[in-house]
């Protein structure tokens, strides 16, 4: 079985671009669900066994530091790996989220930067 990993961002066309580098990045036989924000996310938590989280930050209905705070107090989605891919320029945000343990990649990226982040944690 493959890897299942969960994107979360509202843009339709960043979660195209992260599915694309995933696949340039020879995780094409990965399960890639995908959720428009935080709250999409959660539900998916739910139904799924995730093996990576891309969460993006800014998101309407749930953000993705809400989404986080979410995850966390779950005991079965803690030892999830967590890539936060955003623009996200606060460095308090950005700070929040470390201590999640979630790994940030700055938007734009290029797919061997996005690969490099994922091989650590798959």
């Amino acid at each position: 079985m493959g890897v299942k990993i969960l994107v979360v961002d509202d843009s339709l066309i960043m979660r195209k671009v992260i599915e694309r580098a995933c696949n340039i990045c020879g995780y094409d036989s990965a399960s890639i669900f995908e959720a428009s924000n935080g709250k999409e996310g959660l539900a998916l938590l739910e139904e799924h066994a995730i093996d990576l989280l891309l969460v993006d930050i800014n998101m309407p209905i749930m953000d993705g530091v809400q989404m986080l705070e979410e995850v966390k107090k779950r005991d079965q989605n803690n030892n999830i790996p967590i890539l936060i891919v955003s623009a996200e320029s606060n460095k308090e945000r950005i700070e929040k989220l470390s201590r999640y343990g979630a790994t940030f990649i700055h938007k734009p990226f290029t797919p061997e930067k996005l690969m490099a982040e994922m091989e650590k944690w798959i």
